[in-house]
């Protein structure tokens, strides 16, 4: 469709150009999954596509209809507004397409919600293992710009375990999206082993393309998740940005002399949000099997400044908060989510996930890594004022150990092969290897041990380099750095007995 609308209208989009979205002259193989004189309900699989070698599409009975099966086409090739079934209503017959049409501003049904409660896989540290989500979750990705919003996005396209992905490139630059075309099919699915793209939908309303088509975007790419849900799919959604969406409204509003609300937002963006993110969730679909739809939205505050009316109202209803920090991206640290300005809701529901796939201990040692982290930000003002060096042993361990989790654990470089994707069991080693070099050392603190002979320990450094030395396929290698860190701290403490 790209190359052509480019034969036609060359490298912009002009007024009155129109093509079908997708093609209607295409055939398609057509495998069916029932027979004639069945009754089939809404939401029904009839059969199957095989769209990509990655995906496969299932053709379900559109909703709002039900009946026995007049006929079904066998095995074979159909474009996707031929009739491929006939279902004998209380109405009379309806014909069946591949194709299918579904109003975007209102929610498909399905048959009731589900508890989220199965992580959303994610392979960065610091969003699985401190401020998860869960597989029909909501979040918000704020921060100004140059935090790393439309980057921290695509690693998630990249590496989520959802089966379907979704980015909605709303208002943004076109050279962003134009990277997105053009990376994203280079790209392999290293858990498939096929590109990326074979599992990824786009929808493109760049900054210089109607107001309307930027307000009905957001709806239209929710709409299609919904419809992939329906098959038993976990749809992840990748919204950049909600601002974009919101300043749309803003502007749609002003033309219509609508009264204007704070910082001259419609009074109704904050239900348009609600009724947006309520879309998401996890639920029984029509079909019989559970989908989910989870929503990633980058917010971009104007300044960086989270109390405007977007970043607030999207707080209110979304129950993960990723907040990026600019002076973490200044300094080159990326993923740039503040663990002081985030949060997750999730973390009792996937609690039970963590326990029953990787270990029991994960949430005890969660808290006591966020316990450390929120004592370093209580000390780093008093560092400021008299430094370090004035500070007792035992608090400038907090400091060490803070440091250790921020470097070796929540830093993560997208760029390195192995340090790129953590699988979620090598997250919780990194985390028990870190809290335990913390608690020993704060052991031995407690016989006058020096903190300076702790730093000069060996293991420190191979501490600080495992995530880009051990790979996700050699984790036993975890083991041997434990019993480095007992050797090496009972060694230091023998020492130090016998000196005294």
């Amino acid at each position: 469709m790209l190359k052509q609308l480019y034969e036609q209208s060359g490298s912009f989009i002009h007024k009155g150009v129109k093509l079908w979205p997708l093609d209607r002259e295409k055939k398609w193989g057509f495998i069916p999954q029932v027979k004639a004189g069945q009754y089939v309900n809404q939401g029904s699989i009839l059969g199957i596509v095989l769209e990509t070698p990655l995906f496969e599409h299932r053709i379900p009975v559109p909703p709002q209809i039900e009946g026995n099966l007049n006929y079904i086409h066998g095995g074979g090739k159909y474009a996707i507004d031929e009739p491929i079934a006939e279902i004998q209503t209380a109405s009379g017959p309806r014909e069946v397409m591949m194709l299918q049409r579904w109003p975007v501003r209102l929610a498909r049904p399905y048959l009731r919600r589900l508890i989220p409660n199965e992580l959303l896989i994610t392979g960065q540290r610091v969003i699985d293992t401190f401020f998860p989500l869960v597989k029909g979750g909501t979040a918000g990705i704020p921060g100004g710009f140059g935090t790393g919003k439309t980057i921290t996005q695509h690693q998630l396209s990249k590496w989520c375990d959802a089966d379907i992905i979704i980015y909605i490139g709303c208002g943004e630059r076109g050279n962003e999206m134009t990277g997105v075309l053009t990376d994203f099919p280079k790209l392999m699915d290293l858990k498939r082993g096929r590109p990326l793209m074979e599992r990824t939908i786009m929808i493109a309303n760049t900054s210089d393309m109607p107001l309307a088509a930027r307000e009905t975007s957001i709806y239209t790419g929710i709409t299609i998740a919904e419809y992939y849900r329906d098959m038993g799919y976990d749809v992840a959604l990748m919204a950049d940005s909600i601002s974009r969406w919101a300043e749309a409204l803003r502007e749609i509003s002003g033309r219509l002399e609508e009264m204007p609300a704070e910082e001259g937002f419609p009074a109704y963006l904050a239900s348009r949000l609600a009724k947006f993110y309520e879309r998401a969730g996890r639920v029984k679909a029509l079909c019989g099997k559970s989908g989910s739809v989870s929503t990633i939205c980058a917010v971009s505050p104007p300044g960086g400044d989270f109390s405007e009316p977007v970043t607030q109202h999207t707080k209110r209803f979304v129950r993960c908060f990723w907040g990026l920090n600019k002076g973490l991206a200044s300094a080159r640290y990326f993923p740039a989510i503040h663990y002081m300005e985030s949060y997750s809701e999730y973390l009792d529901l996937v609690q039970g996930w963590w326990q029953r796939e990787v270990d029991p201990e994960w949430k005890i040692l969660r808290d006591e890594a966020m316990q450390i982290l929120q004592q370093d930000y209580k000390l780093q003002r008093i560092v400021k004022l008299i430094g370090e060096d004035a500070l007792p042993d035992h608090q400038r361990l907090v400091l060490e150990g803070a440091k250790l989790l921020k470097n070796a654990f929540l830093q993560q470089n997208a760029f390195d092969e192995i340090d790129m994707f953590a699988v979620p069991k090598k997250q919780f080693l990194m985390l028990k290897i870190i809290l335990r070099f913390y608690d020993r050392a704060k052991e031995i603190i407690k016989f006058h041990i020096p903190l300076n002979s702790i730093r000069e320990l060996n293991v420190l450094n191979k501490i600080n380099r495992m995530k880009e030395k051990i790979s996700n396929e050699s984790l036993a290698q975890f083991d041997l750095l434990l019993r480095q860190i007992d050797n090496e701290m009972n060694e230091l403490e023998k020492e130090s007995r016998a000196v005294l």
